[in-house]
């Protein structure tokens, strides 16, 4: 069966992406299948062509499970040979997903919730999972959310992805009561902010937690802004410390991404120095006239 095996040798450089994009991802369903694990998959290969009418396949595998599955299923990819690329607290200023690296599977990324969406993740995932459809993968049975599900995900990451125009003309040329199970399953999944975002109507929210966050995300913006919409958007004051405590460190992932290489110790010295430096000269230039 995929993925029941460690390091898969040179696969990689012989196999179509595409093919092993379907690869992994039926390997990462075996995985969860044989650890009673509760999977989604979303994104990607894994939209419906009723909901995206052409797809495209993605570079990565993403999924989602309960938050208390989450550790379950970290240390069976781990045995199995999948990497942690990046973690939950370093991969996004949502902290919202782990991104896995197998020498056969290619990446694969872990939601542990979804961005945009405000129903307590557990809670999120318990409505996507009771009204889940299935799709075949390279043999693989796969669930995945409803089509609406798919629909709401998909317009919340194109939010996040600042794909406003395209959407809207999507949107429109959705059939009425296709919009409105879609915007039906957005009040279920309290997802209003992220939603509205999407079609460029965030400042609705001003008065929201997580407005200032959002506004990073899809307006653009520094690093400043986005760890000053991460304090903000922290629901509570533990959260908030926790912010503060790790905005002077350094992204060991991201540094290691930027330099193609492992980071030595006077570059991780140096992008501790340079980090607040960089900060100041994004605010320099943005008072500017």
């Amino acid at each position: 069966m995929p993925g029941m095996s460690g390091h898969g040798g040179d696969l990689s450089v012989t196999v179509p992406p595409v093919v092993r994009l379907h690869l992994g991802r039926a390997a990462v369903q075996t995985v969860a299948d044989r650890s009673h694990i509760d999977l989604l998959h979303i994104k990607g290969d894994a939209v419906e062509p009723a909901v995206r009418p052409i797809a495209s396949p993605g570079s990565d595998v993403d999924v989602m499970v309960h938050p208390a599955e989450v550790a379950a299923l970290d240390a069976e990819l781990r045995r199995l040979g999948w990497r942690v690329y990046s973690t939950f607290t370093s991969g996004s200023p949502f902290g919202h997903a782990q991104t896995y690296l197998h020498d056969m599977w290619g990446f694969l990324d872990l939601h542990r919730c979804f961005p945009g969406i405000g129903l307590e993740p557990g809670q999120a995932f318990g409505r996507l999972w009771a009204t889940r459809r299935t799709i075949v993968v390279a043999g693989v049975t796969c669930p995945v959310p409803s089509i609406p599900d798919q629909a709401v995900i998909l317009i919340l990451n194109a939010a996040r992805a600042r794909r406003s125009i395209e959407l809207i003309e999507s949107w429109d040329g959705l059939p009425p009561e296709f919009r409105r199970q879609i915007e039906r399953e957005v009040d279920a999944l309290g997802a209003h902010l992220a939603f509205d975002a999407a079609f460029g109507r965030l400042d609705a929210y001003r008065q929201a937690r997580e407005y200032r966050l959002w506004k990073a995300v899809t307006q653009g913006g520094g690093r400043v802004e986005e760890w000053w919409g991460r304090l903000l958007a922290a629901p509570t004051l533990a959260a908030r410390v926790g912010v503060v405590l790790r905005a002077p460190l350094v992204n060991h992932a991201h540094l290691e991404h930027r330099l193609g290489r492992q980071p030595t110790r006077r570059d991780v010295v140096r992008e501790f120095f340079d980090r607040p430096l960089r900060g100041l000269r994004e605010l320099v230039r943005r008072r500017r006239p």
